[in-house]
């Protein structure tokens, strides 16, 4: 028994449908960050489920970069998320202007 790729793909969206909500509605930094990773992730289930379905390893090549940006962007953004706590303890995304000098 095998599972239809549609259920992947609709898995995908509502992961993604998640991960943008959170980001619009939620104003934490870590809880942001978390939902721009949910985001990645879900469109990496996307990528894998067309290239499972039209039998092609380009989709699994695009998630190879995919996960190479995000852990690039992993790096880069908690180091600036650390910088944030360090200076106010409970940091919002109105705080940026914290790390202007």
């Amino acid at each position: 028994m095998t599972v239809p790729g549609a259920w992947y793909l609709v898995l995908a969206a509502v992961l993604f449908g998640l991960g943008a909500t959170g980001l619009l509605i939620r104003r934490n930094v870590l809880v942001m960050f978390m939902c721009v990773e949910l985001m990645l992730n879900a469109v990496n289930l996307t990528f894998v489920t067309f290239a499972r379905l039209l039998d092609d390893v380009g989709g699994q090549v695009s998630v190879l970069f995919v996960l190479v940006v995000a852990a690039a962007e992993v790096v880069v953004g908690l180091a600036i998320i650390v910088a944030m706590f360090r200076r106010r303890a409970a940091a919002t995304a109105d705080d940026i202007h914290v790390l202007r000098g």
